[in-house]
């Protein structure tokens, strides 16, 4: 039998050996072969749980909520979204609108887009209750800060994630909410929102020139495109939650390699590199193809990129992209693929 002494410097050297590979692996990660750490693509970025549509609703014109049951969930902080992996395989991202307190259950809703690329649809035709779900999350991009007061603009389903936010507020808070939508039958929760003093209630397009912001107070804007870019406008420093690409001029053609595959192919103006990866790569993994899920992350060996992804850290960013949104500003990169 060995003797603990050793056991103990065998498992010490072995340790060592390990530490100084992860520390040369990340100075040069093409040695001494390409992509020695597993590739990032399809890798989701947080883990699948699978919850019963136990309650299906309509709470409004065209919105319908869900109450998804499960066991011992993870805990979500206000402005938390979930992904929910349709039947279809595709991929979307609802605000959590429940109680963060609930371990046993996740609420979310979701407006019918009659023009949109169907995932909306999909709930509303296809989630019933009694069936189960795969939701991958909670994650916030949208957390509540601490603020002398706060400023609210909610426009429709936007309206969602600002509920758990007001719920959570300490009693004594300094805060309001405006709250706008193209009818009262088209805006959930309205009837338990005009309870509250603090709320001001428009349907129509809204002044945001008569909305009254004291100093340091934080602004927060959940809704359609238009009018976050209205309220950014006045208020640059605004916190928004978007789940759809902000809108960027489109970049010009680059050249791109495919280190693994030793590919090289031209990505044009008019094209995604997703699109372009899989017309030479068709098993290439995707989903949301807006920049949130975080499915088509691929590493980046060489090359700047122009990240207009939504999802991505700075640490991420330094080395990844999400192909299916973000292009180039220099004239060639490369991917391990």
């Amino acid at each position: 039998m060995p003797k603990p002494l050793t056991v103990a410097v065998v498992a010490g050297a072995a340790l060592l050996a390990r530490r100084a590979m992860r520390r040369r692996i990340q100075v040069s990660p093409l040695w001494p072969m390409p992509a020695l750490e597993e590739p990032t693509s399809g890798r989701p970025r947080s883990r699948a749980i699978r919850l019963l549509v136990a309650v299906r609703e309509e709470v409004a014109d065209g919105v319908v909520q869900l109450r998804l049951e499960g066991r011992d969930l993870p805990r979500w902080e206000p402005g938390a979204h979930l992904d929910l992996v349709l039947p279809s395989g595709l991929v979307r991202q609802y605000s959590l609108c429940g109680d963060p307190a609930d371990t046993s259950s996740y609420t979310v809703a979701t407006r019918l887009v009659e023009d949109g690329r169907g995932g909306s649809r999909e709930v509303h035709e296809q989630l019933a209750e009694g069936m189960e779900i795969e939701v991958r999350g909670p994650r916030n991009r949208f957390p509540l800060v601490e603020a002398e007061s706060y400023v609210f603009v909610a426009g429709g389903i936007g309206i969602t994630p600002v509920l758990p936010m007001l719920r959570a507020l300490p009693e004594g808070t300094d805060w309001r909410l405006l709250y706008c939508g193209r009818s009262r039958e088209s805006m959930p929760f309205v009837a338990e929102l005009e309870k509250l003093d603090r709320v001001t209630v428009v349907t129509g397009v809204p002044d945001l020139d008569a909305l009254e912001v004291p100093e340091g107070a934080a602004v927060y804007c959940c809704g359609p495109e238009g009018l976050m870019a209205a309220v950014e406008e006045r208020y640059p420093q605004v916190y928004l939650e978007r789940f759809m690409p902000r809108a960027a001029a489109p970049g010009g053609a680059f050249e791109l390699e495919l280190r693994r595959t030793g590919r090289t192919l031209t990505v044009p103006t008019e094209s995604s590199v997703l699109a372009a990866v899989r017309a030479e790569l068709p098993d290439t993994l995707y989903s949301c193809e807006q920049g949130f899920c975080g499915t088509c992350q691929q590493r980046v060996l060489e090359g700047e990129v122009d990240h207009r992804d939504e999802l991505l850290t700075d640490a991420e960013r330094d080395d990844s992209m999400l192909i299916c949104v973000s292009r180039a500003r220099s004239e060639r990169l490369v991917l391990d693929m």
